[in-house]
């Protein structure tokens, strides 16, 4: 299988983009700056393209692959719209598309707790609206949309799962899991496409 990634230079994208190559798959780095990305000589097929989601007209096209995944995240200097321009060029490609949210924003507002989205307001305040407007434009061009806790590092969990965020039950304490779970989650969803316009919470 052929699979986009926007943002394979970051740390999940990165992930994704490893076990991708690892399941045997082509990737195709959708990165602004290609010399940040990094693959083991070892793990070839991978093809860098620049692309800048504030450039639409310059933006690679994806008529070459079956799906996407989009990683990305507000970096320092992105400035606001970022999120919103990335959903809007992976809705107009002619791919199934997977969209890593955050739990907390838009239509899972407080689906975490109280506590976990206090700590949403502080650590992500202006960014929740703009995450929220990127899953609709996302959800409205058929992607799975993950909504995804608080992430760290560690290894892939044996227990990681999809919830659809109609059946989450709001935990006692702040969701956690590592990005290795969520990268693993996101490519099973590239490979199925099982939750096609839906809001979907990875757990694990």
């Amino acid at each position: 299988m052929r699979i986009a990634i926007l943002g394979a230079s970051g740390r999940v994208g990165g992930l994704v983009t490893t076990q991708a190559l690892e399941r045997g798959h082509e990737v195709v780095a959708l990165v602004r700056t290609p010399g940040r990305v990094t693959v083991p000589p070892s793990r070839g097929r991978v093809e860098v393209r620049q692309a800048d989601v504030f450039s639409p007209q310059t933006f690679p096209g994806l008529d070459d692959v079956e799906a996407a995944v989009s990683a990305i995240g507000i970096g320092k200097g992105d400035g606001p719209g970022a999120l919103a321009a990335g959903a809007g060029l992976l809705a107009a490609a002619p791919v199934r598309t997977v969209w890593l949210g955050a739990l907390g924003s838009g239509v899972s507002t407080g689906a975490g707790g109280r506590i976990y989205q206090a700590v949403m307001r502080m650590a992500v305040g202006k960014e929740l609206a703009e995450k929220a407007e990127a899953d609709r434009i996302a959800l409205a061009g058929g992607a799975t949309v993950f909504h995804a806790p608080d992430l760290t590092d560690g290894p892939v969990s044996p227990e990681r799962r999809l919830v659809p965020l109609a059946e989450l039950r709001r935990p006692l304490l702040p969701p956690r899991m590592s990005r290795a779970t969520v990268a693993t989650l996101l490519l099973d969803e590239a490979e199925t496409g099982a939750h096609g316009g839906e809001v979907v919470v990875p757990l694990g």
